[in-house]
């Protein structure tokens, strides 16, 4: 996949929350930063940081400021040309800029001013990094997923998932390593409950980017690293043509059951 042309990626089942962007793209290099920034130039709503500066995409550079104060108090976002890593990252503001601004503010507010990092910080990140929103109608289902009950969820159940599930990848490193997926890509699970009109409704994104900015807000929401469950990404119907053999599912390399309970 990697090699295919940029635009192309908008057409991959786990990128479609991207591809409004990628499918203006052509070739293989990554969107240079005067693209990315007209793309925020034609956003509907510009994204603001964690601190209400309005949001830019800028030239890495060392800062005398820690990454995530630099973009708090002055919204702009170091991007490395010709970086893939940092372009999905600049197209996940575009995506989901309230759930990134308040990401930005719980680092700021988390670290105040102290160079440890503790919990919070880190499952801000994980789910930065490796998030995947998985929007579900049905509670048996996301609790199949937590359960590591990859068979009765992707084989027995698949039809259902179907109609109940959505899987939005969050995570810019994920979408960076989906560009050649390989056996083991593992994302981390939020889940989020809503019916199934909701589901299929072309807003779902921006219903979600609300909703879960809303809950980043409170402290107690995603407070450590263990509120995100493993998901491996190639088990999700559509990924790879593969995994319309159950068979598949019996590869313990990807598929793992969950751990005994220290209970």
């Amino acid at each position: 996949m990697a090699e295919g042309a940029a635009g192309a990626l908008a057409a991959q089942v786990l990128f479609e929350p991207l591809a409004p962007w990628l499918a203006q793209l052509s070739g293989t290099a990554p969107p240079s930063l005067e693209s990315l920034n007209r793309f925020l130039l034609a956003a509907a709503t510009p994204p603001l940081s964690g601190g209400g500066a309005p949001v830019r995409f800028v030239a890495a550079t060392n800062a005398r400021m820690a990454y995530e104060a630099h973009i708090f108090q002055t919204g702009c976002v170091p991007t490395r040309p010709g970086n893939w890593h940092d372009a999905f990252n600049a197209l996940v503001w575009l995506r989901f800029p309230l759930i990134k601004a308040a990401l930005n503010a719980r680092h700021v507010a988390a670290q105040g001013g102290q160079a440890a990092r503790g919990a919070t910080r880190d499952a801000a990140t994980l789910f930065d990094e490796s998030g995947v929103i998985v929007a579900c109608a049905d509670t048996s289902l996301a609790e199949g997923l937590r359960s590591h009950r990859w068979r009765d969820v992707f084989v027995e159940r698949r039809a259902q998932l179907a109609r109940s599930v959505r899987f939005i990848v969050f995570g810019h490193a994920l979408y960076d390593q989906l560009r050649a997926p390989f056996v083991g890509l593992c994302g981390k699970a939020l889940f989020v409950a809503l019916d199934e009109p909701a589901l299929r409704s072309p807003r779902l994104a921006t219903e979600l980017d609300k909703r879960i900015a809303d809950r980043l807000a409170e402290p107690a929401f995603l407070a450590t690293p263990r509120e995100l469950s493993p998901l491996p990404l190639l088990g999700i119907p559509g990924v790879t043509g593969d995994n319309t053999d159950p068979a598949y599912y019996d590869d313990r390399r990807q598929f793992r059951p969950a751990k005994p309970s220290r209970e």
